[in-house]
């Protein structure tokens, strides 16, 4: 009797410890999935790992499927088969996820294809197809793309303004009109000088004046530049100019018969003349301006005076702190390379008596110079 009271007691608690059991189950599941959402990708495991999820999962049959989360039901198939037929489960742990990244020799001479020719990843990977390197059309566009550089060719690089003037800068020459008003019993009559920039020295060469830039005088102006030009074996190829009214046929016939070409900017662009312009602003500034100017024959001479100062005197940035006329610097004073390591004791190498002040227009223009020895 007693036999038959234990039996099903013994069930009941059998049934419950399953109940908790399933409970537990079900909330490591749960815990499981909350867990295998914070990861950012796939879970990679080593060999050993492996081994220790295949014992711990034969025992549970297909039990497992309900319960595996790591990785799917089959692929946990696959292990028990790769370790029954004696296969060494490969390790990629120490790898990343995907193709292997291509070489950084590679992607640096990319970046440098394109930085250098303005090409799209198109035409960049056919010469990598021509150096004997393959990768995918795709690769090439990612690699720019990560680099910070457009796939596709745009309006930057050989096609940009700055590389325009760069290519031509020997043979090309800007020019505008500048304007200075001319004391008169009448009233101020405005009085006009036609100036010329020569891109790659930054030589300028300015024209006599007029109060009548007619197209006579233009076309007389064109010619005398034209030939200082070619004595200064600086001849134009190209001359960029705006579209004032005061640049007539006649004042193109002339550079169009040498061979250059004329090249008009669009209206209310003085941006693309910035050259001249500045030049302008500078023969304004530290000539013109400091001035009264009372006869052509004044003015003319403000002109040439400058001309000279701008073209033998007048330091640069664009060439090197040098004049334009300068092709070299002057050998430097005996001592004076080491003299920032001199002791303060130590007299300077250059005498300020060695180093003289000479000026035109009556102090307006200075500039400085070695004593002759």
């Amino acid at each position: 009797m007693s036999i038959r009271l234990l039996h099903p007691l013994l069930a009941l608690l059998a049934s419950v410890t399953r109940q908790e059991l399933a409970l537990q189950v079900a909330y490591l599941r749960e815990e499981s999935r909350i867990l295998r959402a914070r990861l950012p990708g796939n879970v990679r495991t080593t060999p050993r790992e492996r081994q220790r999820l295949i014992r711990a999962g034969r025992r549970l049959g297909l039990q497992l499927k309900e319960l595996i989360s790591i990785v799917s039901y089959p692929t946990f198939l696959r292990w028990i088969r790769e370790t029954e037929q004696g296969r060494v489960v490969r390790s990629i742990a120490r790898r990343q996820p995907g193709r292997p990244r291509t070489p950084e020799e590679v992607r640096e001479l990319v970046v440098r294809i394109r930085t250098e020719t303005n090409f799209g990843y198109t035409r960049i990977l056919g010469e990598l197809r021509k150096l004997g390197i393959r990768i995918s059309r795709q690769t090439v566009r990612n690699i720019l793309v990560e680099a910070g550089l457009q796939p596709e060719p745009s309006g930057s690089g050989d096609d940009s303004w700055d590389a325009f003037l760069a290519r031509h800068a020997a043979t090309l020459w800007q020019c505008d009109f500048v304007s200075k008003p001319l004391w008169t019993p009448r009233g101020l009559v405005d009085l006009y000088l036609l100036v010329f920039l020569h891109l790659g020295t930054r030589r300028c060469w300015i024209s006599p004046c007029t109060s009548q830039p007619d197209a006579a005088w233009v076309s007389q102006q064109a010619r005398n530049f034209l030939a200082d030009a070619q004595d200064l074996q600086l001849p134009p190829a190209i001359l960029m100019r705006d579209n004032d009214g005061k640049y007539t046929a006649e004042f193109d016939q002339p550079f169009e018969q040498s061979g250059a070409s004329i090249k008009r900017n669009t209206p209310a662009s003085p941006n693309l003349r910035a050259h001249v312009e500045r030049f302008i602003q500078t023969l304004q500034v530290e000539c013109l301006d400091k001035f009264v100017v009372v006869s052509r024959r004044h003015l003319n001479h403000l002109g040439r005076e400058f001309q000279t100062h701008y073209n033998r005197e007048r330091p640069h940035t664009a060439r090197g702190h040098l004049p334009p006329d300068w092709g070299s610097e002057p050998a430097a004073a005996p001592g004076l390379a080491v003299a920032t390591d001199l002791p303060r004791s130590v007299p300077p190498p250059l005498r300020p008596g060695d180093v003289l002040c000479t000026t035109r227009l009556g102090g307006t223009l200075k500039h400085y110079q070695r004593r002759a020895a």
